[in-house]
């Protein structure tokens, strides 16, 4: 990726925006960080330098360093030798960037996708009604504020009786 042509340059672009959406989240496997909306920013260079930016979902996250270091060999597959890995927590991640298409894959994985947070709220004081992804019935509670991650909460649905994750929207 020796080039520095605007043509080549959007090639390279595309191609490592590409091999960053293989890259799967760490924690729920069936959605990438590119369809979680982790990956901010890509540039190229002008020395051929690549740089990824990109938010954790959160400040705490575990598999950070994972995140990190996947990100890094993706692009130093695709031939690069200088690779910038950068992580940003401004502005903080928000559910809200998270692709339709990846919201109904962890619907069927069995994660209750997030409400929109919307444009402006920091802080969701009513809670959008969690609906339960196997069912689909909003007949559900609560069981655990902090599930197996920080950014999930524990349910149980009284209809069918299956217990579920749900993302919080943040």
């Amino acid at each position: 990726m020796e080039d520095s042509t605007p043509s080549t340059i959007n090639h390279q672009l595309s191609t490592i925006w590409a091999a960053l959406a293989q890259i799967p989240d760490p924690e729920i496997p069936v959605v990438s960080i590119t369809d979680m909306g982790m990956v901010r920013d890509v540039t190229v260079g002008d020395t051929g330098r690549v740089t990824v930016t990109f938010t954790p979902t959160f400040s705490g996250c575990p598999a950070l360093h994972v995140i990190r270091e996947s990100i890094e060999q993706a692009v130093r597959d695709l031939g690069v030798a200088d690779v910038e890995v950068r992580s940003t927590l401004t502005p903080p991640w928000t559910t809200d960037w998270i692709g339709d298409d990846a919201r109904e894959r962890l619907r069927q994985y069995g994660i209750a996708p997030p409400a929109p947070t919307g444009e402006g709220q920091l802080i969701q004081l009513d809670a959008e009604p969690t609906r339960c992804p196997r069912c689909g019935s909003l007949n559900v509670r609560m069981t655990a504020s902090f599930g197996p991650t920080l950014c999930k909460r524990m349910y149980v649905c009284d209809a069918c009786r299956e217990p579920f994750e749900g993302f919080k929207s943040v």
